[in-house]
């Protein structure tokens, strides 16, 4: 299962390895839910000249309803794509271990506070083929 995240800032230094299995819903059925909600994401921060470590935080995860259809003139089509994003966010700053000399060992991340479906912006989120 592909799901896209959003994380604010320098991620390059990120490693995604799961997700935890929390939804901030009343629905339980993560197959048929359709919405946008704040559930549990784990990951884990590696960075050269530290050891790793598994954070758990809050993200966005879900389904936003999108549709197209043709019209008479250009562009010959109408659409609507709304992907589940980020309304609000906070900044949480971790030190990593056991970090050699000379080395940052802190690292910021973001923590979802508010989801909603919206327009995807490029300038917060990875919006492929949208």
């Amino acid at each position: 299962m592909k799901l896209a995240f959003l994380f604010l800032g320098p991620m390059a230094l990120l490693l995604l390895v799961g997700c935890g299995c929390v939804l901030g819903t009343s629905s339980g059925n993560l197959r048929t839910f359709v919405g946008c909600a704040v559930r549990e994401f784990t990951f884990l921060v590696k960075k050269p000249g530290c050891r790793g470590l598994r954070i758990t935080t809050d993200a966005c995860w879900g389904r936003c309803e999108t549709w197209e259809k043709p019209i008479l003139e250009p562009p010959y089509i109408e659409a609507h794509h709304r992907v589940c994003t980020y309304n609000e966010t906070k900044q949480v700053t971790v030190k990593l271990p056991n970090c050699a000399l000379g080395v940052d060992p802190f690292y910021t991340y973001p923590v979802a506070v508010r989801c909603d479906c919206g327009t995807c912006s490029t300038a917060t989120t990875e919006c492929e083929t949208i």
